[in-house]
């Protein structure tokens, strides 16, 4: 399968929505979220994505011209670890994963992005897990961080659980 990044414009806004309601609704299984009154998660795109600025861009994965996901970027200040980029949201529907597009996709991201990175992930979501620590040690060679059960309040989930988070450099 062919793997292409597009960036996400404004006016595609309601597109990125969608896709993320999606994946609302496959990570309410390990945070147990619920829907609101309207049947919806109500999720919302942050301001910073829409203006002007390298630290905070989103693409749309597609997979032979159809969607397929989206990457989110945002500056690295979370926790206690300074970083230029985090991977804030990453997402492949089920139809096109195990064809290697999220890898494709998180290695051309990181060739567009060069500095120190920070990836978050909830240990409960097993096959994120295993895709993130396979990628980024395959990217870096093994070199990384990778601290499990983070104590630090930005890496908890809102049922208690505590993140996993790498630290890396590209």
């Amino acid at each position: 399968m062919q793997m292409t990044l597009k960036p996400v414009e404004k006016s595609q806004e309601q597109t990125l929505l969608n896709l993320m309601e999606k994946y609302e609704y496959e990570f309410s299984q390990y945070h147990g979220w619920d829907v609101e009154e309207d049947g919806l998660y109500g999720c919302e795109i942050e301001e910073e994505y829409w203006e002007e600025n390298e630290k905070y861009v989103a693409y749309f994965i597609e997979a032979d011209g159809n969607l397929a996901g989206f990457v989110m970027i945002g500056e690295g200040n979370e926790g206690d670890k300074e970083t230029d980029y985090l991977v804030s949201e990453f997402f492949v529907m089920h139809k096109y994963r195990r064809f290697g597009i999220g890898k494709q996709a998180f290695y051309q991201i990181l060739d567009k992005y060069k500095g120190t990175w920070q990836v978050l992930y909830n240990p409960k979501n097993t096959t994120s897990a295993g895709f993130w620590e396979r990628a980024i040690d395959e990217h870096t060679d093994g070199k990384y961080e990778h601290i499990k059960s983070h104590p630090h309040e930005d890496y908890v989930y809102e049922d208690g659980t505590l993140g996993n988070v790498i630290y890396f450099s590209n």
